[in-house]
């Protein structure tokens, strides 16, 4: 089991039956279900560990379980499987009582039918056939969020689904344990950095806090000559540098004010227990560069991060960060700057003044300590980061806030490692055509009223935030390799319905 990044959580696996069958066929259904829970904590494909739970057999035993589940801190989702036949009346008041995610694996304990031996014995113990349609009626009927996966426990393709929709609860746990730390307020009369604070807590348990940017400053003033030695030190090691940038008095001056300015965010966000955080360089009182190499390395530790105030994409960030744990790729706070619009080779420029992650940077290379003017905000020459993306497929996700709902936009892309050099654009970087193509992708983008921020991912599919959204109920606008424009545009027409907005 690939378990790096998710200790201290857990799965339940909780199975499905009732007394009707005796004690003998129930001591085999547990068996069952065991060497299934074993099965998946053996693999090298699922990255949280599943906790057997015993047989449920009555409605008082269902409620009592998913109830729990509920409360337990570790439990990070429910997977459930009926063995035999559990009518399905009994988990009622366990489903609907249950607050953490939920996946309903269709599955059996055979793989094949025993045709020469098959009897009335055998077809009596293994009903999931039909036992997970009764219990699948009343998910239905309840209208209970949940993801289905069908196929045998063993196949490689289901126990990668599985793993898909555990980083998608560990997400979620993410969201709704999550605390973000604004440091000032959002960019002046921009809109789509904007939203609605108290619904996203209730919609998504986040917890947005601000700051003034005071609070800061005193604790980057706080930090010591050894503090900054420290993170000079690890700059040296993760990052490549130019030699006469440290033996330069002022440049070495400006690396050096982002060691402090990252010491002393990181000392703010772990005495609040934040994940995520904000800047925006309309507030920069009191520090002398806007954050820059600080926010991408913080980012490269696992910090959520939004430019100008975007609480929604900090969260978003780290929740994604949280999902990819020991997947390769990486994942970082983006926005959409420029196109090419040659009809041969259209791409987009993805970039930001300064915060773009170094998890995307390209395979080949290690992203570079440069200084430069940033021709905004009225503070000194700041430090940043600076290198080309990687390749490959990925994505882009916006949460935005639509007035009545919170919706994810996602636009599936294909990265390309720039086609040549850009010397004179000091600033992190990557390149990609949308799907299904430049067009499509583009128009779509802006219908769905997606951000020009994002979350830009290379490390995790659509897939993912799919089983994201669904669980958490947030609305989800894909557009991908497969989208019509008139399939988005129907998409897009029944979300307004939904919404009680009309046509």
């Amino acid at each position: 089991m690939n378990t790096e990044g998710f200790k201290g959580k857990e799965v339940w696996f909780v199975t499905g039956s009732q007394n009707l069958y005796g004690e003998e066929v129930l001591t085999e259904v547990a068996a069952h279900s065991r060497s299934m829970v074993d099965e998946l904590n053996a693999s090298d494909l699922t990255s949280v560990p599943v906790v057997w739970k015993p047989v449920v057999l009555t409605g008082e035993g269902i409620a009592e379980t998913l109830i729990s589940a509920g409360a337990n801190s570790a439990c990070i989702g429910v997977i459930t499987w009926m063995h035999t036949f559990s009518p399905a009346k009994m988990w009622i008041r366990g489903l609907s009582a249950l607050t953490k995610p939920l996946l309903h694996l269709h599955t059996q304990f055979n793989r094949d039918i025993p045709w020469d031996s098959i009897d009335m014995d055998f077809m009596n113990l293994n009903q999931s056939a039909h036992g997970d349609r009764e219990y699948g009626h009343i998910g239905a009927r309840l209208g209970i969020p949940r993801r289905v996966i069908a196929g045998f426990w063993k196949d490689k393709g289901v126990q990668s689904e599985i793993d898909r929709w555990m980083r998608a609860a560990a997400g979620l746990d993410e969201m709704r344990n999550l605390r973000v730390a604004r440091f000032g307020d959002n960019m002046r009369d921009v809109a789509v950095t904007e939203g609605d604070k108290v619904a996203a807590q209730i919609a998504l348990g986040m917890r947005i806090d601000g700051f003034g940017v005071g609070d800061l400053v005193e604790r980057v003033r706080s930090v010591n000559r050894g503090m900054v030695d420290e993170q000079m030190d690890l700059y040296t090691r993760r990052y490549t540098v130019d030699p006469s940038f440290l033996s330069d008095p002022v440049t070495r001056k400006r690396i050096e004010v982002q060691a402090e300015i990252e010491q002393g965010l990181k000392m703010f966000l772990q005495e609040g227990r934040f994940g995520a955080f904000t800047t925006t360089f309309e507030d920069l009182h009191g520090l002398p560069q806007l954050p820059g190499l600080a926010v991408q390395d913080l980012m490269y530790e696992g910090y959520g991060f939004g430019a100008e105030g975007d609480w929604k994409h900090a969260a978003m960030v780290r929740s994604c960060k949280v999902m990819a744990k020991g997947l390769p790729g990486g994942t970082s706070f983006m926005e959409d700057y420029t196109y090419n619009l040659d009809p041969a080779d259209p791409k987009v420029l993805g970039a930001h003044m300064l915060e773009v992650c170094p998890s995307i940077c390209r395979k080949d290379t290690r992203p570079e300590i440069q200084v430069h003017p940033l021709g905004i905000g009225g503070k000194d020459d700041p430090a940043r980061l600076v290198f080309d993306g990687e390749g490959g497929e990925a994505f882009n996700v916006s949460l935005v806030d639509m007035g009545n709902r919170f919706r994810l936009v996602l636009n599936e892309v294909q990265a390309h490692r720039p086609d040549r050099p850009m010397p004179r654009l000091p600033v992190a970087r990557v390149l990609w055509t949308p799907l299904p193509d430049f067009k499509t992708g583009l128009e779509g983008w802006i219908l769905a009223g997606g951000a020009h921020h994002t979350v830009f991912s290379t490390a995790l599919n659509a897939g993912h935030i799919a089983d994201f959204a669904g669980m958490s109920g947030i609305e989800l606008i894909r557009i991908g390799r497969d989208t019509t424009a008139r399939e988005l545009e129907r998409d897009l027409v029944i979300s307004r319905l939904a919404a009680g907005r009309g046509v």
